[in-house]
């Protein structure tokens, strides 16, 4: 990847795996929320679900930026240059393996847990991304979508120890989720 087209190839055919990624999990956002009994989980799953669409619509933006040899843009300009068009339908796949993990067990907990593992998988992909990045444009959008991503995590391991009464410590509450997004 000696040229600066070659890392914009392999950016392309990158984001383009990470497009389907970011719509299966939006698809298990959108379902785990409507699984969930938490009412703070199901708000949770439901803002997770309408960033990943979000993430989308970058995502595309920049992939095809770059295959008009446009450049790099950043996350919010990104968002701003998608396209109001719908998803084609053939882009929510029959194939989700986070959609059949959850289906063998429907609980709350196991939602929580297979969402930490994908984000988890998420902020890896985007760190392993931004060290290979070339320009400024690139690290500055890289670096957007990371940060997104460890809130993702942060605000799901918060959930996490919610759900096994895990955040207390001699009767008093070590955080609050509310505060933190307050």
């Amino acid at each position: 990847m000696g040229t600066e087209e070659s890392r914009n190839d392999y950016v392309v055919k990158i984001f383009k795996a990470a497009f389907k990624t970011e719509m299966d999990g939006h698809v298990f956002y959108s379902y785990a929320a409507d699984l969930t009994s938490d009412d703070f989980g199901k708000g949770v799953f439901n803002r997770l679900a309408a960033e990943e669409l979000m993430h989308l619509d970058a995502i595309r933006s920049i992939a095809e930026s770059l295959e008009k040899g446009n450049g790099w843009m950043n996350y919010k300009g990104a968002l701003e240059a998608a396209t109001a068009e719908n998803l084609e339908s053939s882009v929510f796949s029959k194939d989700n393996a986070l959609m059949d993990r959850l289906k063998k067990d429907q609980s709350d907990i196991n939602a929580v847990s297979i969402a930490i593992e994908n984000e988890e998988r998420a902020v890896e992909f985007y760190t392993d991304l931004l060290k290979g990045a070339d320009t400024p444009d690139e690290k500055v959008f890289l670096t957007e979508i990371l940060e997104m991503e460890k809130v993702h995590l942060k605000l799901l391991r918060w959930e996490y120890e919610s759900l096994l009464k895990d955040g207390f410590w001699g009767d008093f509450m070590e955080f609050s989720v509310e505060k933190e997004l307050s």
